[in-house]
């Protein structure tokens, strides 16, 4: 059963939080959470930067975390909400933990594999596929990204 749409923004936006840290140590600002039963049981930021590990992946840690809180690899019960579409890998590591639902902001036209270039999470030919529904304040997990880059591309003065 989905839960009502306030429920959905609400955990978007503690993953909104989650992403608004990441810049203070050169990541891109992704942020996820995981919730079992009404419960955030684990938050996350891409940490790909800090870490240097390419999978650090806001996602990947939330399902790490929460999967260790759990004390189970098998997500079942858990809501992913993450604010921008998960890549292959991600959706991979989604299908992987057997999580139920995902719910994320903004789409990736140029590496999201949920919907845009491909659909990991919903492909038949795998033996678990995911609830998915995306856009739920897409508007504002794409502008947090868009401020990102455009202040990545500006040059330093002097």
């Amino acid at each position: 059963m989905k839960p009502p749409q306030g429920d959905d923004e609400r955990f978007l936006r503690e993953a909104l939080r989650a992403a608004r840290r990441a810049p203070a140590h050169g990541d891109v600002p992704i942020g996820a959470v995981v919730v079992k039963d009404g419960l955030v049981v684990a938050r996350a930021r891409n940490r790909r930067e800090v870490d240097h590990d390419p999978t650090a992946h806001a996602e990947v840690l939330a399902l790490r975390r929460a999967a260790r809180r759990l004390g189970s690899w098998r997500l079942d019960g858990c809501t992913l909400y993450v604010t921008l579409e998960p890549c292959a890998m991600c959706a991979g590591a989604i299908v992987l933990s057997r999580l139920p639902r995902l719910v994320y902001g903004a789409a990736d036209p140029k590496a999201g594999f949920v919907g845009s270039l491909g659909d990991l999470c919903r492909d038949e030919r795998l033996n678990h596929r995911v609830q998915v529904d995306s856009g739920v304040l897409g508007e504002e997990c794409g502008r947090i990204l868009k401020e990102f880059f455009r202040e990545r591309r500006r040059k330093p003065t002097g």
